[in-house]
């Protein structure tokens, strides 16, 4: 899929939970190949709306396509990486030992484990069982499975949650790389500081999409220079 294409293509996607609407009518567009931040308050609907993406949410109405087929299709299952904000991997294993398995079943190469533990900084932990890591370190463990396959779509669901401004750093230009090699990132975030380093970006407030624009249209159709500050102007916009 050409660079600028649409990886992602969400149209009046509709989802109700517990008898609530949780999104409403939902329709926007991710470049292939561009790192979109999908930010706004916890309770949102960010993981829904991440979940109806990758294919494992009931939608009530409207439909979601990645990489040109249906969200969910079995040819996708190879071509999309996810990972949720509670760590999925095996606390009793090592972080190397997660990343062979997690390997097998990918049917990824065997270089792609060091590879994979390098993008996420744990080199010095490779070795050791994931219930001795810190919550930040669980949750990079989980990020590099993800990276095992090399996936075209990579939705990652508050990746930065409990790290140090070192290691967040590190990831986002990690992220960039990615992105550059032609993989397509979604990523979510209730941190408004997080929106500088994307292309696009997402935001969302009680279920509706406020708006879908670059950080610098955001910052010029608000007149704020701060982001956080952007993302009230819009909210102060919505309620007048």
């Amino acid at each position: 899929m050409a660079v600028g294409a649409a990886a992602v293509a969400v149209q009046g996607l509709h989802v109700r939970r517990g008898g609530r609407p949780v999104l409403r009518g939902l329709s926007f567009a991710v470049a292939a190949g561009s790192v979109t931040g999908l930010l706004g308050p916890s309770g949102c609907g960010k993981t829904t709306l991440m979940r109806a993406i990758v294919g494992v949410q009931k939608v009530e109405g409207g439909w979601v396509e990645v990489l040109g087929a249906a969200a969910g299709s079995p040819p996708l299952r190879a071509r999309v990486g996810y990972v949720t904000q509670a760590p999925s991997v095996y606390r009793d294993l090592t972080v190397r030992e997660n990343l062979r398995y997690f390997a097998r079943v990918l049917g990824a190469p065997h270089e792609r484990i060091g590879a994979a533990i390098g993008t996420v900084a744990l080199e010095g932990q490779a070795e050791q069982v994931v219930s001795s890591l810190s919550g930040g370190q669980s949750a990079r463990v989980s990020l590099a499975t993800a990276l095992l396959g090399e996936p075209d779509l990579l939705v990652l669901d508050e990746p930065t949650v409990g790290l140090d401004p070192v290691l967040r750093r590190d990831l986002w230009g990690a992220f960039r790389d990615l992105a550059a090699a032609g993989t397509t990132l979604l990523v979510s975030s209730h941190v408004m500081e997080e929106a500088e380093h994307c292309d696009e970006l997402l935001l969302m407030r009680d279920g509706d999409l406020l708006a879908t624009e670059s950080p610098a249209s955001l910052r010029a159709r608000t007149g704020q220079e701060q982001l956080d500050q952007a993302f009230l102007a819009l909210i102060e916009e919505r309620e007048a």
